[in-house]
């Protein structure tokens, strides 16, 4: 049986200050940088077996890969489907903002700009096929955001409307998944 290994990337400015940041390119701060080298020892230390990085476009997630590839010299490849979800008018709104709340139920919202749920479960679920069709004989590391981790928790899990809104993992979190 095959796995593949999630995490969130470091910590960014609009992470502190409770903002959404969606598609909105984001660096890391200086805890960011520090959360990732740790999860870069750590993983250098436990030796899980991960063969490769596939790492989000977004520079918050590309740093964070960096800093773990240095770390581990597990080699990385960045993979544009693993892309935070534009979230269109509301980037860098209040993360728990009420009408963001709402509108984060309706699947089938562009959010004035940006991209539906449905949309983005296709082309992450589309990733996550690919990589299981290739995990008998390599494990990957995908490095990318809170968004995309609901979207990963719930290609392994059944999940409530409400779990499925409320999932979230902390920066440099990591994750197992068995397919």
């Amino acid at each position: 049986m095959g796995k593949v290994f999630f995490t969130r990337h470091g910590q960014t400015i609009w992470n502190v200050e409770n903002k959404i940041c969606g598609a909105t390119d984001i660096e890391l701060t200086e805890l960011g940088h520090q959360q990732a080298e740790e999860l870069g020892r750590k993983l250098a230390e436990e030796q899980p077996g991960i063969d490769e990085i596939l790492y989000s476009p977004l520079v918050r997630a590309a740093e964070t890969a960096r800093h773990i590839s240095e770390m581990t010299g597990i080699p990385m490849r960045m993979e544009p489907r693993l892309k935070e979800q534009n979230f269109g008018r509301f980037e860098s709104t209040p993360r728990n903002g009420e009408e963001f709340m709402e509108a984060k139920s309706h699947f089938l919202d562009h959010y004035d700009g940006g991209e539906t749920m449905m949309h983005l479960c296709q082309r992450v679920y589309n990733l996550l096929d690919d990589v299981k069709a290739e995990s008998d004989h390599k494990t990957y590391l995908l490095v990318a955001h809170n968004g995309i981790s609901r979207i990963v928790q719930s290609y392994f899990y059944d999940m409530t409307n409400e779990e499925f809104a409320h999932f979230g993992i902390k920066n440099c979190e990591i994750r197992e998944y068995n397919f």
